[in-house]
């Protein structure tokens, strides 16, 4: 059996030390919690610069931004991939909160100028 690939979410360093408090990772996407959402947004790693261009963009917060390295295998909720629109590109969702173990690394993400 092959390991499934890592998925990857982008959020605010503050966000995530709250998780790390916590145990567990709740914010859906920018804004948006799981509570609010259903799901947890996440993209591969060829998805991410357009994910992260879309959701942060033109973000200038205090917060520097991360990028969470999920292992899928360790989420212990489903994982699904599915298309915002019908026959559009995939992406993988959580759905339930992800447990800080199953974040393998977390990875600075570059400010655009």
């Amino acid at each position: 059996m092959t390991a499934l690939p890592n998925i990857l979410h982008i959020t605010e360093r503050s966000l995530w030390d709250e998780a790390r408090a916590r145990g567990r990772y709740e914010q859906s996407t920018r804004g948006r919690t799981l509570q609010e959402e259903g799901f947890i947004h996440l993209s591969t790693r060829d998805q991410l610069p357009r994910v992260a261009d879309f959701l942060y963009g033109s973000y200038d917060g205090p917060d520097e931004l991360v990028v969470l390295v999920v292992d899928p295998a360790r989420v212990g909720a489903p994982v699904k991939w599915e298309a915002p629109k019908p026959g559009g590109e995939e992406f993988p969702h959580v759905y339930g909160p992800i447990p800080v173990t199953a974040v393998v690394d977390v990875e600075p993400w570059p400010q655009q100028p």
